[in-house]
């Protein structure tokens, strides 16, 4: 990465929506911080985020806030030393032992394994996420795999399968295209 930080803007391509991200270094590990602005169900929303990660792309903390139509959203995030998961001060036993919080409003998220696990091309592997799910904002389980099939461009398979997408990363690990969701703009 040039100096400490990296930065991309995505274009929604299934309804209008735009999202701003930087990836930085910092001297314990990363962060990745956006905002995504787009339409969903009529109503315009806007959501800010902020990941920190350990030096191993392991998340320790997302936030999330801003607004979806007339609701206000404040989340926090916080997976402790021992892979417990809070969401807002509560205990969510069903995802914990994840390593990977994925925002599923965000194609960002998919750089924390991806950078992670660092795979060779043909190889494979299997996560289990996390998963900050949109409108809801429930944290749920998502069984995920990627699959690198060529030197920036994964397999993306989740839900057993029922999802599919393929997904194209830059040098750093930034998605740049994710199947016919999102793509860099400009």
């Amino acid at each position: 990465m040039d100096g400490n930080a990296q930065t991309i803007l995505w274009r929604r391509l299934d309804q209008p929506g735009h999202e701003a991200c930087r990836l930085t270094a910092l001297g314990t590990g990363w962060q990745l911080a956006g905002a995504a602005v787009f339409a969903h169900e009529g109503q315009a929303c806007r959501l800010d985020y902020a990941i920190a990660c350990d030096e191993q792309w392991r998340t320790l903390s997302a936030l999330v806030s801003g607004w979806l139509g007339e609701r206000d959203i404040e989340i926090e995030v916080i997976r402790d030393g021992a892979g417990l998961w809070r969401l807002n001060g509560d205990l969510i036993p069903a995802v914990e032992g994840c390593v990977d919080v994925d925002l599923n409003f965000s194609p960002s998220t998919n750089t924390l394994p991806i950078r992670r696990f660092d795979l060779e091309v043909g190889h494979s592997v299997h996560v289990r996420a996390a998963w900050l799910r949109f409108p809801s904002f429930e944290l749920e389980p998502l069984e995920q795999s990627y699959t690198r099939v060529g030197a920036n461009l994964y397999r993306y398979e989740s839900a057993g399968g029922r999802f599919v997408a393929s997904v194209e990363v830059d040098a750093v690990g930034l998605v740049t295209e994710y199947g016919e969701i999102w793509r860099r703009a400009g």
